[in-house]
């Protein structure tokens, strides 16, 4: 897998597995709370599958749109520069290990819709609460996502920004999907403390292993840093 492309599938889904960790903490509580109680008649499974499918069907759109806007980003760089656009993901595992992403402003606007669409899912079924919470999902303040929504702008086409989108939503679900059946579970087990550290330790190792990828661009023998940006 060519994970070191910067907006291949393949990082995609790898910054989306790193990630998750962080989705864990952040949006678990948020899917967690959308599983029927006891007394009601909805099924877990199925309201956990509507979420992740919807959730996903969320980030289809957004590469798409993301992706629609075309190669123009990359005209507006040089050749010598764009070898060194691929160090951009290294930054990237970096900064989610060191947190930087908390610094990162949150837009007021996605907050307040946050809030309304919360107010709006009360009442409502459990599995249309699912899918709109899961349709939303993409919309919430999350730094991370948006810098994969600027790596899915150089993707060249929609269609190209979907599979971007959807690797890096595929690698979020297997500990999101695991908070939400085995909450207790999880919770027990799994400290936040446990979970930056190993958030941390993944998101480093990802960094040296493309770092040591891009070895080329510091002038020692390895691959065309070229051959890792996906026109």
């Amino acid at each position: 897998m060519e994970f070191a492309a910067v907006n291949s599938p393949g990082a995609a889904f790898i910054a989306g597995l790193v990630t998750s960790l962080h989705c864990a903490g952040m949006c678990g509580p948020l899917a967690c709370s959308l599983l029927p109680v006891r007394g009601d008649r909805s099924d877990a499974q199925t309201v956990s599958t509507v979420y992740h499918v919807c959730r996903l069907g969320g980030y289809a759109v957004l590469g798409a749109l993301a992706g629609g806007l075309g190669r123009a980003p990359l005209s507006w760089v040089s050749h010598s520069a764009l070898r060194w656009l691929p160090w951009v993901l290294v930054l990237f595992f970096v900064a989610l290990a060191l947190r930087w992403d908390r610094h990162l402003p949150k837009p007021v606007a996605l907050g307040r819709l946050t809030w309304k669409l919360q107010a709006w899912v009360r009442g409502r079924s459990r599995v249309q609460a699912a899918a709109a919470m899961g349709l939303a999902t993409p919309l919430l303040p999350c730094g991370p996502l948006y810098f994969l929504i600027g790596l899915a702008l150089l993707s060249g086409s929609a269609l190209r920004g979907v599979e971007f989108m959807l690797a890096f939503g595929l690698g979020t679900v297997p500990l999101l999907w695991l908070a939400q059946t085995q909450f207790h579970w999880v919770r027990a087990r799994l400290s936040p403390l446990w979970l930056n550290r190993t958030r941390a330790a993944l998101a480093l190792t990802t960094a040296v292993v493309i770092g040591w990828r891009l070895r080329a661009t510091l002038g020692f023998a390895g691959p065309d840093p070229m051959s890792f940006i996906c026109f």
